[in-house]
């Protein structure tokens, strides 16, 4: 039995490994090309205006993903705020909803090529089924993920891009104590995954959307 376990949890991993690095490096690519477009150059900068992974990887938000199976981060791409607003009072929340809203159009891309292979009449244990048949958990998995990120990412906790925007959207005084929070932000975080209330909040979400999509 153990032994099974340890199969599934290998294959798991193979197969997520792929679609979680690109939906953290799209999103944060998204973060940094939206700030970009509002006049901000700090994530080209950086160098992490790019689809390159290496550059957004975060080993703990990885290892969170191997832990959990479902949730992992990247690096927050740099932004600096104050040249958003030159362009737009909302430029914070543009750029922070440009994220989750990357890994949501990715959701919906990876469902649909899923629906399109699901088309293709193969052989079984020919080569081409060989293929398709773990590029299919792939984007299975990619919609699972970028959805996860999707959903996670909007709940309203700084430094979560939901905080984000709640923040820029609120009053100034308001917005100033609501962003003090963010000291705290991972320990919130933390402590919803280990009582499992994270599951209370995102699982019907996620549920719908893949009920959805799937």
């Amino acid at each position: 039995m153990m032994d099974f376990n340890i199969a599934e949890y290998i294959r798991f991993i193979s197969l997520a490994i792929v679609p979680f690095m690109f939906a953290i490096t799209v999103h944060e690519f998204s973060h940094g090309m939206s700030a970009y477009l509002l006049g901000d150059d700090t994530a080209k900068r950086a160098g992490r205006l790019t689809l390159n992974p290496i550059a957004h990887i975060d080993l703990f938000g990885l290892l969170f993903l191997i832990i959990t199976r479902l949730f992992g981060w990247a690096k927050p791409v740099p932004v600096n705020y104050a040249n958003l607003y030159r362009k737009t009072r909302y430029g914070p929340a543009i750029v922070a909803v440009a994220g989750p809203a990357s890994n949501l159009a990715l959701a919906i891309v990876s469902a649909v090529a899923l629906r399109l292979m699901y088309n293709i009449e193969v052989q079984a244990d020919g080569l081409a089924y060989k293929i398709l048949v773990p590029l299919a958990g792939m984007l299975k998995l990619s919609v699972s993920i970028n959805l996860a990120l999707f959903i996670f990412n909007l709940i309203p906790i700084p430094p979560l891009d939901g905080g984000r925007i709640v923040t820029n959207f609120l009053p100034y005084d308001k917005a100033v104590k609501f962003a003090a929070i963010e000291r705290y932000g991972f320990i919130i975080i933390l402590v919803l995954f280990l009582t499992r209330a994270i599951d209370y909040i995102l699982m019907p979400v996620m549920n719908f959307f893949m009920n959805i999509l799937l």
